[in-house]
């Protein structure tokens, strides 16, 4: 068994598709991946709409909340992933080289919960599956 590989996911507001990529990657990708969710200017507060979409799925949803991006760039991580085109633009240096993969989602902000059902289940097929190659992690669970 190798050593849990550490992902940040970036966005811009921290309050929809990079929490739920959070969640979806430690859930899916559990014990091989500790995934960390942050933004580049974070909002109050996590949507109501991708708590909502993710507890549908039968995801956790306790304890999440918006984490500025400053408060963990001191951390080393294994992969950086940027889920929207403006925190790909705005992405900082790290202090270490770190490998970085780019996947935009589609903001659900405003919309109704299945446009939030919609992201949940993109990130899902195909950010999930992106890390997992990226880390090198094979088809395991």
């Amino acid at each position: 068994m190798t050593a849990t590989q550490s992902v940040l996911v970036l966005c811009t507001g921290n309050s929809c598709r990079s929490q739920m990529a959070e969640v979806l990657l430690n859930h899916d990708l559990g014990g091989a991946v500790q995934a960390l969710s942050a933004g580049i200017r974070p909002q109050p507060r996590v949507a109501d709409h991708a708590i909502e979409a993710l507890r549908l799925a039968g995801l956790p949803t306790e304890g999440l909340y918006p984490k500025d991006l400053d408060a963990v760039l001191d951390r080393p991580f294994d992969l950086v992933v940027t889920v929207c085109d403006n925190a790909k633009e705005s992405c900082p240096i790290f202090p270490r080289p770190v490998p970085a993969i780019h996947l935009p989602f589609h903001d659900p902000h405003g919309e109704p919960l299945e446009s939030f059902i919609a992201v949940r289940d993109d990130i899902r097929a195909r950010l999930v599956p992106a890390v997992r190659a990226a880390l090198h992690l094979g088809s395991r669970p």
